[in-house]
């Protein structure tokens, strides 16, 4: 097979496969026209408006998840590198986790990790 027939067949073969899914998707539907304005929660009735406001209490599991997110950006390529940098790549990624862990501690301290 050549390079273009192979491309090709991919492409062929790619497009049956969406054509499949959006006609398996028009066969199990429960109805042909969408529900007007309800909203995507897995078909629960809102309990609130959509713009309302969240708890406080959200923002501080939200910085901690960016927190630990950042971490994990970091330390996915790191691994990579720590094989050719050698014991300073073990140092500074020490560094950074001593950073997070006492940002934790602090928000620990001061109670920002309480719920009530």
């Amino acid at each position: 097979m050549s390079g273009t027939t192979a491309a090709l067949s991919l492409l062929g073969v790619a497009a049956i496969a969406v054509l499949g899914v959006y006609g398996a998707a028009r066969a199990m539907r429960l109805a042909s026209q969408p529900v007007a304005a309800a909203p995507f929660g897995s078909g629960w009735e809102p309990a609130e408006h959509a713009v309302s406001r969240f708890h406080v209490r959200w923002y501080t599991v939200t910085m901690l998840f960016l927190a630990f997110d950042m971490e994990m950006v970091f330390m996915y390529p790191w691994t990579r590198v720590i094989s050719a940098v050698g014991v300073g790549a073990v140092i500074e990624m020490f560094v950074f986790l001593a950073v997070l862990l006492a940002g934790v501690v602090h928000a620990w301290r001061e109670g920002a990790l309480r719920w009530t």
